[in-house]
C-alpha cells in the first residue's frame, strides 16, 4: 500500500479543523456519512420515514439539528434527503405501544445534542475573550526577540543544509564514484576516464566540505550565545567556492555520458540502479543528486542575503558578511563565466564537425563570431554563388555548402587570416550590398542579403581585425585623410606581391587597363593580372613572376608589375608624362566624384543607344567624363557642361529620361530610375550655372 505524504495528512488536518471549528466528528457523525442514502422519490422517504403520530412531528424537527449544518439546510436538516427510519420490530404481547420507544429515543437525542451544541456555544464565545490577552502578550515577547530569532535561524538553517549536503556529496563520492571507478579499474565493462569526466572534481568539492566548512560552521553554532556571527567564517571559506566553476562546467556532459552508459553497458546501469535503491537514495535518481553541488553556491548567496537584511546596521558581522557576499557573488560568476565558456566549446565543436576539419586547424582557443550565408561575386562573369562564411577570431573561412545526409555538410574552400585582412563597402552600382573581403592569400567579393546584413558583417569582420592588431600591437593611426591615402598607395606598391590583390570583374571593363586598346571577342581577349589584379590584354600579360603569398609560385602579370617586382620603376614615371585629358582611369574619378551611375544614351530617332558609365568629377566639375565601363582607364569622350541647360521631360513621355541642350545641340539619356535622373538633372544645372560651387566642391 502507497505511503500518504505526511505533509499532506496535516495539510488536510488542518483543513478539517478550521472547517469544523476545532470539533471532531462523533460516532454519529461518521454514521450519517457512511450510511449509503435509497434513491427513491423525495416524497416516498418522506412519508416512509415520519412517525404515524403527528404530534411527535415538531419534536422529531427540534432534535434533528446538528452541529454540521451545510450550505441550503435549516434546523430540520436536508429538505428531501432525511435519514433513513430504522427497522421496526415486530409488536409482542409486551411490547409498548406503537410509538412510545420512538419517543424516548427522539427525547434523548433532543436532549443531548441540546446540551452539546449549547456546550459548544458557549465554548465558542468564551474562550477567545480569555485567550486574548496572552495572546497579545505573545505578539510583544516575539517583536522583542524577533532580530536574534531571526539570524539565528538563518544561521541554522545554514548549519542544517550544509549537513545534508555533506552527505549528498558522500554519496556522490564515496558511493556512486567509488564503486563505479572500482568497477571500471577490475573489469571491462566501462572505460575508467568515463567515471572521472561524470563525477569530474567531486572528491575535491567533498573533502573541502567535509573537514573544512561543516567543522568550522558546527564550532561556531555550538558558541553562538558567546559569538553570534557567520560573516567571518563565510569570508574565510568564500574563495574555495570557486572550484565549482569545473563542476558546472562539466555538468551537461556528465549527464549526456550517464544516458549514453546507462544504455550502452548493462553493467554499469546495474551498479546504478542498485545504489539508487538504497535509504541514503530517498528515491531519488543520480543525475537528482549530481544537481545539488549545481545549486549549492546560488543557495549561500541567497542566505547570506536574507542574513544581511535581518543584521542590524552597527553589527559587528556586517562588514564581513557583505565582503563574504560579494566573494560568494564572483564565485557565482565564476561558474556562469565556465558554462558560458563551455557553450562556446560546444559550439566551435559542433562547427568543426559540419566543416570536417583537420585536427592542425582545430583549436579550443578560438572564438567563433559570426557565421552564415552570402553570395559571391564571380568576376568571369555576372552570376551569383551561394556560398557561406564562417568568422572566426584568427581566421575567417570561405565554404561551399555540400549537399550530403552524412559527415561534413560544407567543404573549405579558402582560409583567409584575420592578421592583414581588410575590409569594405563596394558601393556597387550593379551589386548593392556588396563588400570587400581582402587577406593575403585571396580577395573575396561578396554580396548580401541586405543592408543591414551588410553591415553586420563589416563590422564583424572589422571587429576582429581591431582585436588582432591590438593584440600584436601592430595598429598606428593615420594623422590625415591625405597622409592615409599616400600610405596606403606606398603599402600597395611594397606588398605587391605578397597578398592576393583584387580582381577587377571582367564586365567593368572594355578596355586593357594597361594599354588601353578595347577587347573584342577575337584578337583581344581578357586577362587578370595576380599581383595587381588589372584586367589586361594578351599583349600586356605575357609575362611571369614568382609571388610571395602564392608560396612563390610562377604566375601570370602585366607589363607594370613584372617591371616594379623586378625592380625597374621607371615605367611608370614615363607613363604617368604621357597621358592625355581622355586617360583617367574610372575607379579614380569616380571616387571622388560629384555625381557618378550609368545611363544610356538615346538617339535622335528614340531609339535607346548604348550604356555607359558617366562621371563628373568633383574637381573638375564642368565636364562630364563618359567611360564604356566603371573600370576603364580611358575615356571614350568628354562633354563641358558650361552653357547647358536640362530638360526632364522628353515627347516620349519617358519619366526617367532627361534631355542636355545647348543652342542646337542636344543630348537625351535615360536614367535607371527617376531618383537617379532628378539627381543628374540637379547637379548638372548647379555646375552648368555656376550655382552653389563651394558647397558642391566642400
Amino acid at each position: 500500500m502507497e505511503k500518504e505524504d505526511p505533509r499532506n495528512r496535516m495539510t488536510v488536518s488542518d483543513m478539517v479543523s478550521r472547517f469544523e471549528g476545532g470539533r471532531s466528528r462523533t460516532d454519529e457523525d461518521q454514521w450519517k456519512l457512511a450510511k449509503p442514502q435509497a434513491l427513491m422519490p423525495p416524497g416516498a422517504r418522506l412519508q416512509a420515514t415520519r412517525p404515524a403520530n403527528p404530534e411527535h412531528w415538531p419534536q422529531r424537527e427540534q432534535n434533528r439539528e446538528t452541529p454540521q449544518r451545510k450550505h441550503g439546510e435549516d434546523s430540520r436538516g436536508p429538505r428531501h434527503s432525511p435519514p433513513t427510519a430504522r427497522k421496526v420490530r415486530k409488536p409482542s404481547d409486551n411490547t409498548e405501544p406503537p410509538g412510545a420507544s420512538r419517543d424516548l429515543t427522539w427525547k434523548r437525542m433532543h436532549s443531548f445534542r441540546k446540551r452539546h451544541s449549547t456546550q459548544r456555544l458557549i465554548q465558542r464565545e468564551v474562550k477567545p475573550a480569555l485567550e486574548e490577552p496572552e495572546e497579545k502578550e505573545t505578539v510583544k515577547e516575539e517583536k522583542k526577540e524577533t532580530v536574534e530569532e531571526k539570524l539565528f535561524k538563518i544561521a541554522k538553517e545554514l548549519l542544517d543544509t550544509e549537513k545534508a549536503y555533506v552527505s549528498r556529496l558522500h554519496l556522490l563520492d564515496q558511493v556512486f564514484y567509488a564503486e563505479l571507478l572500482k568497477e571500471a579499474r577490475s573489469g571491462n565493462s566501462f572505460p575508467e576516464d568515463v567515471v572521472k569526466q561524470i563525477f569530474s572534481n567531486i572528491s575535491s568539492v567533498f573533502q573541502f566540505h567535509q573537514q573544512f566548512f561543516l567543522p568550522e560552521l558546527q564550532r561556531r553554532m555550538d558558541d553562538w550565545g558567546s559569538n553570534p556571527r557567520i560573516g567571518d567564517i563565510l569570508q574565510k571559506v568564500a574563495p574555495f567556492l570557486k572550484m565549482y566553476g569545473q563542476y558546472v562546467c562539466c555538468f551537461d556532459r556528465a549527464m549526456d555520458l550517464i544516458t549514453t552508459w546507462m544504455e550502452k553497458s548493462p553493467r554499469f546501469e546495474e551498479i546504478v540502479l542498485d545504489i539508487q535503491k538504497r535509504e541514503a537514495c530517498g528515491n531519488l535518481t543520480l543525475q537528482h543528486h549530481m544537481l545539488e553541488p549545481v545549486q549549492r553556491v546560488p543557495r549561500y548567496e541567497m542566505l547570506l542575503k536574507d542574513y544581511l537584511k535581518k543584521l542590524p546596521p552597527g553589527s559587528p558581522d556586517r562588514a564581513d558578511s557583505e565582503k563574504s557576499l560579494e566573494i560568494i557573488f564572483e564565485a557565482a560568476k565564476h561558474s556562469n563565466a565556465a558554462i558560458a565558456d563551455m557553450e562556446r566549446l560546444e559550439k566551435l565543436w559542433e562547427v568543426y564537425e559540419m566543416l570536417g576539419m583537420e585536427e592542425e586547424m582545430v583549436d579550443p582557443s578560438n572564438k567563433l563570431i559570426k557565421e552564415g550565408p552570402i553570395l559571391k561575386i564571380s568576376f568571369r562573369s555576372v552570376s551569383l554563388k551561394e556560398r557561406h562564411i564562417f568568422l572566426f577570431n584568427n581566421m575567417l573561412l570561405y565554404c561551399v555548402p555540400k549537399f550530403s545526409l552524412v559527415g561534413a555538410r560544407f567543404f573549405i574552400r579558402t582560409r583567409l587570416d584575420v592578421d592583414g585582412m581588410q575590409v569594405k563597402d563596394l558601393n556597387d552600382v550593379e551589386f548593392p550590398h556588396a563588400f570587400l573581403v581582402s587577406g593575403k592569400l585571396r580577395t573575396l567579393e561578396l554580396q548580401a542579403r541586405s543592408q543591414e546584413e551588410m553591415q553586420s558583417w563589416i563590422q564583424a569582420c572589422q571587429q576582429a581585425i581591431d582585436q588582432n592588431e591590438k593584440k600584436t600591437e601592430s595598429f598606428k593611426a593615420a594623422t590625415s585623410s591625405l597622409a592615409q591615402d599616400l600610405q596606403q598607395v606606398t603599402v600597395e606598391r611594397q606588398e605587391l606581391g605578397k597578398r592576393a590583390p583584387q580582381l577587377i570583374r571582367d564586365k567593368l571593363v572594355s578596355m586593357c587597363m594597361r594599354c588601353k586598346e578595347p577587347f573584342n571577342a577575337f584578337i583581344r581577349r581578357r586577362h587578370h593580372c595576380r599581383a595587381c589584379g588589372y584586367v589586361v590584354c594578351w599583349k600586356c600579360s605575357d609575362y611571369k613572376a614568382a609571388l610571395e603569398y602564392d608560396e612563390y609560385r610562377q604566375n601570370r602579370v602585366c607589363v607594370e608589375c613584372s617591371s616594379i617586382l623586378e625592380g625597374q620603376t621607371g615605367s611608370r614615371e614615363r607613363e604617368d608624362k604621357k597621358r592625355g585629358i581622355l586617360e583617367k582611369e574610372a575607379a579614380e574619378v569616380s571616387g571622388r566624384s560629384l555625381m557618378c551611375s550609368f545611363l544610356q544614351v538615346l538617339e535622335k530617332s528614340g531609339r535607346v543607344g548604348s550604356r555607359g558609365w558617366f562621371v563628373i568629377p568633383r574637381d573638375e566639375p564642368m565636364i562630364l567624363y563618359m567611360y564604356a565601363a566603371p573600370q576603364d582607364v580611358k575615356a571614350q569622350s568628354t562633354i563641358p557642361l558650361l552653357g547647358y541647360q536640362v530638360k526632364k521631360l522628353l515627347p516620349g513621355d519617358n519619366r526617367c529620361a532627361f534631355q542636355l541642350t545647348q543652342s542646337k545641340q542636344t543630348l537625351s539619356f535615360l536614367a535607371e530610375s527617376e531618383e537617379q535622373r532628378e539627381r543628374w538633372a540637379e547637379i548638372i544645372n548647379q555646375v552648368a550655372n555656376g550655382e552653389n560651387q563651394w558647397s558642391l566642391d566642400d
